[in-house]
């Protein structure tokens, strides 16, 4: 039997957690191991000197794009040819634009987090929740690439949660942007699954003792 996949992160979401959305999606089991010291980070296996970290297949794997890729191919989330695989990219990037503010938002000095806030906001109620209601409402299917569930859904969920968490009533005004209904999701969004909740001051405080000392 293959050896399960072992990630290596902080204690949290971060960069890792769409990692954990994308195996949680395929239904693959895996193991956590949390950096809590430098030493930790230091040990000499990081690529360019940068988390996540994954070992799996016999490989170990640094860089969050390329294990997503890997990912994403390996358990067929990644469209069928490449005008499909094109599309999943762009709808990827973009999402992934306005995770990124979301993910980094915890490390800005109190007096910048509310007009950051405000502006994550506006960015998405006024241009990426829009979007992604429009190229469902266009083709009419439940996914976005090819009517089957790929990558770009599954980010596109994960994005959209994260969005919830700083207002919970953003949604009201786009209908179809929703929970899909597959069997894996629903388990990793239940209560003691692998899924990080918001980042704490623990959190915050790790990461910028490990990464910035």
């Amino acid at each position: 039997m293959a050896a399960r996949p072992k990630l290596y992160y902080f204690h949290g979401r971060g960069r890792m957690e769409s990692i954990r959305w994308l195996l949680a999606a395929a239904g693959e089991e895996f193991e956590e191991e949390f950096l809590e010291t430098r030493e930790q980070y230091e040990n000499g296996r990081l690529l360019f000197g940068q988390v996540p970290l994954v070992e799996m297949d016999g490989m170990v794997l640094t860089q969050t794009r390329a294990i997503l890729s890997y990912l994403a191919a390996k358990y067929n989330f990644y469209g069928k040819d490449l005008k499909e695989r094109v599309r999943i990219n762009m709808y990827i990037d973009g999402t992934q634009v306005l995770m990124m503010m979301i993910i980094m938002a915890p490390f800005k000095f109190p007096e910048e987090k509310q007009e950051t806030l405000a502006s994550i906001m506006q960015k998405a109620k006024t241009r990426y929740l829009p979007t992604f209601e429009k190229i469902l409402n266009d083709h009419g299917e439940d996914f976005l690439v090819g009517n089957k569930f790929s990558r770009a859904d599954i980010q596109l969920l994960e994005a959209i949660l994260m969005v919830e968490e700083l207002n919970a009533s953003v949604l009201s005004d786009f209908p179809l942007l929703k929970v899909v209904n597959i069997p894996t999701i629903k388990k990793f969004l239940q209560p003691g699954s692998q899924r990080k909740p918001p980042p704490d001051t623990h959190y915050v405080d790790c990461v910028r003792n490990i990464v910035l000392l």
